[in-house]
């Protein structure tokens, strides 16, 4: 099995495999709504399956070849024969570099799982369902190909991939006020876009320079955008190759200020899309507007890419700037988990209830990132997962309430345990959840982000703790307002999930207990990525 990964392209397959659901699709008759819906979800069961596989067999991989690809993608000669530095043959290479680690390969199979549950729930859709499952798959490609990609341009174009299809979605299939959701998400994440940008740009044009080794010959460079390349090079004072002049300091080398410029670029790029308070409001529209499948992938999925990039360019390659900001990382970390909270706890729509809740528990990521070591790292990954499960099980379950009352309004609603148990038993299983009870996955997740933080900022965790009340009181207040007290008339008919409903609910309920009591299905792979990112803390922090 081991030697079938490495000898084909799996992640090339896992990547693009809904492909085969959008071609398919493209010759099916707008009218067949059935044949579109059956193939919509089967499509998303293909790079299921390949997460499933690479999942098991990575013991294997991690300790023998790397689950890589790579080849030269792009390559645009630079004619700099004129500058008196005397180079030539300088090209700007962009490489189709993909792969998986420890802590990537988590979010992949969670981005799998929720796609597939997001597609079963996708059956809602009462209008355009051709179109809708087609930029449903295309954006399953964006959002994989962002939590693989090795090339800071390969990543980019995967991160606006994502925008397009999710633009669309909210924006035709959302509520009364879907236009100015869609409209606030594009601008807000295109801002988001334009500082990533133009980190990126700065990283290739400095630590990017080498040689290239594709090259016959002497006085051969190129400008690179891998991360392996740049991670190596950033913080090389010396020249990386010989060039002239000979015996002076690298050109290239990024100065002190650059590199804090790069920094807050890329912040503020992610803590867009995390979103860090202020950088909020945007996804408020989103969740409250969206259809609950494509707020599925939204909470569950797209807000991880956030913390992803965090970790993966913002963390692991500027290990010193995090060191000098951890304590300003916790207080928003801080913010995040206080405001969300209160506000969530003053929310009578269940939607926006969810909504707030998120943005409180993505401070737990900045927890575990402004802990510097290990287990507060291992924290902030595991809550990645956790969150991503709890939140599609919550809009799932928020779906079929919709579906049924024509509301998510706590004081219309009531009694529904009375009508449908099931779905309201599940509600209360991912309340449970979300408010960290022991044997379930928000509470290791919140755990080990606060036992990090315990041991470098104390007073922050004590603080930080203050959220996981406050999260037992919203919660609690929401949840049991839907299920329980006097039910209206007009709900006492409903019926419960039906079979179609109920796979997705029990599947997404077994991932958040399976979390809950065996953490080392999620914490092994995630320890070993995490490792290397705090080795960088020990070496350049």
């Amino acid at each position: 099995m081991i030697s079938w990964l490495t000898s084909w392209p799996i992640l090339s397959l896992l990547i693009f495999s809904p492909l085969v659901g959008v071609l398919l699709l493209l010759c099916i008759p707008a009218k067949h709504k059935r044949a579109i819906q059956t193939v919509g979800i089967a499509a998303t069961l293909l790079p299921l399956t390949l997460a499933l596989i690479i999942y098991a067999c990575y013991d294997g991989l991690k300790h023998g070849t790397a689950l890589t690809e790579q080849l030269e993608w792009i390559s645009v000669p630079l004619n700099l024969e004129a500058v008196a530095s005397g180079f030539h043959a300088w090209t700007f290479n962009i490489q189709y570099h993909i792969g998986i680690d420890g802590l990537s390969l988590p979010l992949v199979l969670m981005t799998t799982i929720v796609v597939s549950m997001a597609a079963f729930a996708s059956l809602y859709m009462k209008k355009r369902w051709k179109a809708y499952f087609i930029l449903f798959l295309l954006l399953e490609i964006g959002m994989l190909g962002v939590f693989m990609a090795r090339d800071l341009f390969l990543f980019f174009m995967f991160f606006e991939w994502t925008l397009v299809p999710t633009y669309f979605l909210i924006g035709i299939w959302g509520f009364v006020n879907r236009e100015k959701a869609a409209n606030r998400f594009l601008v807000y994440n295109g801002l988001g876009s334009a500082f990533l940008l133009v980190a990126f740009v700065i990283l290739t044009a400095t630590a990017g320079f080498a040689e290239n080794p594709a090259a016959s010959g002497g006085g051969h460079y190129m400008y690179t955008a891998n991360i392996d390349t740049i991670k190596e090079q950033l913080y090389n004072e010396s020249s990386p190759v010989n060039v002239p002049p000979a015996n002076e300091p690298n050109p290239f080398y990024l100065s002190e200020e650059m590199r804090w410029t790069v920094f807050i670029l890329l912040l503020l790029a992610f803590g867009i899309k995390l979103p860090i308070f202020p950088f909020h409001t945007w996804m408020l529209r989103v969740h409250a507007e969206a259809p609950a499948p494509v707020v599925m992938l939204h909470s569950g999925v797209l807000l991880k890419m956030g913390a992803y990039g965090l970790i993966q360019f913002g963390i692991a390659l500027f290990p010193r700037e995090t060191a000098e900001w951890s304590t300003i990382l916790a207080v928003l970390g801080l913010v995040n988990v206080i405001y969300g909270a209160i506000l969530a706890f003053v929310q009578t729509e269940f939607r926006l209830m969810l909504a707030y809740s998120s943005i409180s528990h993505m401070g737990f990521v900045l927890f575990g990132i402004a802990a510097m070591n290990d287990i507060g790292m291992q924290g902030a990954v595991v809550q990645m997962v956790s969150h991503g499960f709890i939140s599609a099980l919550f809009f799932l379950l928020v779906g079929s309430l919709l579906e049924r009352t024509n509301t998510t309004r706590l004081d219309e609603l009531g009694g529904l345990a009375k009508s449908v148990p099931f779905l309201c038993g599940m509600l209360l299983l991912a309340g449970l959840a979300s408010l960290g009870l022991p044997g379930l996955s928000g509470f290791i997740a919140e755990l080990l982000s606060l036992l990090g933080l315990f041991g470098t900022l104390p007073w922050a965790a004590i603080l930080g703790a203050l959220g996981i009340i406050l999260s037992a009181v919203y919660v609690l207040r929401g949840v049991l307002s839907i299920s329980y007290g006097p039910i209206q008339a007009k709900h006492e008919g409903l019926k419960d999930a039906r079979l179609v409903e109920a796979i997705p609910i029990m599947v997404l309920a077994a991932c958040i207990i399976l979390i809950g009591l065996f953490p080392s299905f999620v914490t092994a792979p995630i320890e070993d990525g995490v490792n290397q990112i705090v080795e960088l803390f020990k070496v350049r922090g």
